[in-house]
């Protein structure tokens, strides 16, 4: 029988606090009543809309081992397992600290504009197939996810990958503090959440934050093609870091990429990594995923694992769900297919998914088509930035555009009268024009910012399936 995570004593002793007379254990921890699971801590944070000690009775009922709360809610037993803390988001903290202490792994963060989650879910798999790894669930890259990461982290775990974002300065180097990485990855820097900066170069900076938790022996593992590499250069030398390595096409490049062969469903590698000669398949299309496996493969040899067997696991690569996910759908006449990208968007990463779109194989009769809504936090140049991807559409062969929200109006504008397929004010309002337009042979592109909310478009579409029963059928693949 496997050791529980947490002890309630360790726990006690991690927040500095008197451990319960009467002991439980913890099999994970979870601030979220509705996806606990049984055997869970509840942690009981207070957000901006609510406080989460509203649904301690109901995590309790659904299996959690205790609760960690500020006071004790008046709808719990009074011999409930509580531990009562002053804040729970610091004692958060103190418990993922403790993980943190108590555990010897390498660990590994993965921040920039575009290609986090990607970066880590690859990490997770290929280090996953050599040792006991641990990774962050999902986007859980904020000051509620990268505590909550740690304090979940298994005691026995070889390699941990964390996601850390952010979206205004400040807010990096805190979480930096709390992983304390060996290892930092910064995929790339971009004209991501420009509302909040005054320039591209000012968002460098704040990735740069990534550094503050790092100590001497650090290594920071930078994007070479990027312009801004040399401005992380410095800082990861102010750092006092010990090791500086690029990677991309760049001549330079320590993971220097040689050639790849993009094609509709995947892509071939040639690249070294550190000197060695490698070639390997990626299961997902699309440059970006080439450049970044280049970023996943430094780290691994950084952290001292098998670069080979690493890179021959991207041919597993799937990927994650909102982020390039394929389905193919059955429907009346035939199939067609579906690239969920419905998760974020931001200029770069909408090019990147209409380069994937182009080098989609089209059945006779089929089209592209892009169902794209607006690219949030891009301040004054949200105009320009959507009527700019006009070029990208017609040099990718998009047959027809659908698209929803204020600023994508501008790129509605922007194409010949032959790519408009309709504009809407929000997704409600496009997704029956979708659902009529879509038909057998065609590939669709559903991608927006999450607040464009695309992915109930995504669903929709899925709904279509049938295999000719009317029995809903999707079946998933690369």
């Amino acid at each position: 029988m496997s050791a529980p995570l947490w002890t309630s004593s360790e726990i006690a002793q991690a927040l500095g606090i008197a451990p319960p007379a009467r002991g439980w254990n913890a099999s994970g921890v979870s601030i979220d009543s509705r996806t606990l699971e049984k055997g869970d801590l509840f942690v009981a944070l207070k957000g901006p809309n609510r406080d989460a000690q509203a649904f301690v009775a109901n995590a309790l009922a659904n299996g959690a081992a205790a609760a960690l709360v500020t006071e004790r809610p008046a709808t719990v037993a009074a011999d409930a397992p509580l531990l009562i803390v002053k804040d729970t988001q610091v004692a958060l903290e103190r418990l993922g600290a403790a993980a943190r202490e108590r555990c010897a792994a390498r660990r590994i963060a993965v921040t920039g504009s575009v290609g986090k989650t990607g970066t880590k879910e690859a990490l997770k798999l290929v280090l996953g197939e050599q040792a006991p790894t641990h990774a962050s669930v999902g986007s859980y890259n904020n000051l509620w996810g990268v505590p909550l990461t740690l304090a979940r982290m298994p005691r026995d775990t070889v390699y941990a990958v964390f996601e850390i974002g952010m979206n205004h300065p400040g807010e990096l180097g805190p979480l930096s503090r709390q992983v304390r990485p060996q290892i930092a990855i910064i995929t790339a820097i971009e004209a991501v959440h420009l509302e909040y900066f005054a320039s591209v170069a000012e968002i460098a900076d704040a990735k740069a934050e990534i550094f503050e938790g790092m100590g001497p022996g650090g290594v920071a593992i930078l994007n070479r093609d990027n312009p801004h590499f040399a401005r992380l250069a410095k800082k990861a030398e102010a750092a006092g870091l010990a090791r500086i390595v690029g990677f991309g096409a760049d001549r330079e490049a320590e993971a220097r990429l040689i050639d790849c062969s993009l094609h509709a469903t995947c892509s071939a590698v040639s690249a070294t990594i550190g000197g060695q000669r490698l070639d390997y398949c990626i299961a997902v299309p699309g440059r970006h995923w080439v450049i970044n496996s280049l970023a996943v493969l430094a780290s691994v040899q950084a952290a001292g694992a098998d670069v080979g067997n690493a890179a021959a696991a991207f041919a597993r690569m799937t990927p994650p769900k909102g982020r390039g996910r394929r389905h193919r759908i059955a429907m009346d006449g035939g199939a067609f297919d579906l690239i969920d990208e419905s998760y974020n968007a931001s200029p770069v990463a909408m090019r990147a998914a209409l380069a994937v779109l182009g080098h989609a194989s089209v059945r006779k009769g089929g089209r592209r088509i892009a169902v794209l809504g607006d690219m949030r936090e891009l301040g004054a140049q949200a105009t320009l930035l959507h009527a700019g991807l006009a070029p990208d559409i017609e040099e990718n062969n998009v047959d027809l555009v659908f698209s929803c929200g204020p600023n994508m109006a501008h790129l509605h504008a922007a194409l010949p009268a032959a790519r408009r397929g309709a504009h809407a004010a929000d997704s409600a309002a496009l997704l029956p024009l979708v659902l009529r337009a879509v038909a057998p042979g065609d590939v669709l592109l559903v991608k927006g910012s999450l607040g464009s909310r695309m992915a109930p478009i995504v669903d929709a579409l899925q709904s279509l399936a049938h295999d000719g029963d009317a029995m809903p059928r999707v079946v998933n693949g690369n």
